[in-house]
């Protein structure tokens, strides 16, 4: 494969940001198999944003030619409180995030934060020298990853995040840093600090959040963000690879959906998931109200959508059946699977 293509891979979406295009062009003339690192926190079940929109990056790359590695943060998910902050429980859903990503991501690697840490002097080392080369205000605003305002109440474990985050780009070996966009920070963080240290900056890709599903709340002067990105301790907001039809249908028909494409988490669905694999998508209606309707393109829907061809309803159920169509080879893996899920059955998921 030619490196144009593998630029190409790079940028599709759901990448929506690349930092930056010269320094990948000149990875790939140089390093037949670059590495790549996404981290993941373990917490609730997985949604349609935190697997399948970060999952297609992903194999985009493993296409490109990268090798991949899946991050999964138990000690990041300890110290943000996650599942209880109970490592018992963080240890058991990391084998579900594991399977999950095995199966989605077919050839990358699962990397533990437990084991890379596990004996290794060099790791903690690395920690504490870090730390050494910015401000605690640095890090106070870099808790934008952790899902954290600047304001927020802290536990002192948590302003170890940032530098054990950028430190595990450097010690998994990764040329390349990925998440969503909310991780932003800690990878301009590594870009910034590295040099400092003697070490090469690492490329940073960063890939579209889906917002939630529900209307933007509002605290009585200000418009707020819905949820930012999908929630999975607000189920109402998410949906879960392992939703049935009818739950998709249910959450979809309940979905926000102005008149326009700017701020419509059903929009994004269609163009983030529905046309991700699907050639085009067609919607069912009913010939009183015009027929079925085929789109080969999200832009072609976006404009029927915003100049009123189609109703608000028919865009849900027909991005419902496609979102579905993404959503089904997951969920059936996991009907095999069951007992992977049960420590959700025994922790209430707050964040």
């Amino acid at each position: 494969m030619d490196i144009e293509k593998r630029i190409e891979l790079c940028l599709r979406p759901p990448t929506e940001e690349l930092v930056t295009e010269a320094e990948l062009r000149s990875l790939l003339e140089t390093k037949r198999k670059p590495v790549h690192y996404i981290g993941f926190e373990i917490s609730g079940l997985l949604h349609v944003g935190s697997l399948i929109v970060s999952g297609y990056k992903v194999r985009d790359l493993i296409e490109a030619g990268f090798d991949c590695q899946v991050f999964l943060a138990d000690w990041h998910s300890i110290i943000n409180n996650k599942l209880e902050g109970d490592w018992e429980k963080i240890r058991r859903a990391s084998k579900y995030y594991e399977e999950a990503f095995k199966f989605f991501c077919p050839g990358a690697k699962i990397v533990v934060g437990s084991e890379l840490y596990h004996n290794n002097d060099e790791y903690w080392r690395n920690v504490v020298l870090f730390s050494k080369k910015f401000s605690l205000a640095r890090a106070t605003r870099c808790m934008q990853i952790m899902g954290r305002l600047e304001n927020d109440t802290l536990e002192t474990a948590a302003y170890f995040y940032p530098s054990m985050q950028s430190v595990d780009i450097k010690t998994i070996g990764a040329d390349v840093a990925h998440a969503g966009m909310d991780q932003r920070k800690v990878h301009m963080l590594a870009r910034d600090e590295y040099p400092k240290m003697g070490w090469k900056p690492p490329i940073a890709l960063h890939h579209h959040i889906l917002p939630g599903l529900l209307a933007p709340e509002t605290d009585g002067k200000t418009k707020m963000p819905t949820d930012g990105k999908m929630s999975k301790s607000k189920p109402k907001t998410a949906i879960f690879v392992h939703d049935t039809k009818e739950q998709i249908a249910e959450k979809m028909k309940g979905a926000f959906c102005p008149a326009t494409a700017e701020g419509n988490p059903v929009l994004e669905l269609a163009k983030y998931v529905a046309f991700r694999e699907a050639k085009e998508i067609t919607i069912t209606r009913p010939a009183k109200f015009g027929g079925d309707v085929s789109y080969a393109s999200y832009p072609e829907l976006e404009r029927d959508y915003a100049a009123g061809k189609l109703h608000a309803m028919d865009l849900k159920t027909g991005v419902a059946e496609a979102v579905d169509d993404a959503v089904a080879p997951v969920r059936k893996h996991f009907e095999q699977r069951k007992e992977l899920l049960e420590v959700y059955s025994e922790t209430k998921i707050t964040r």
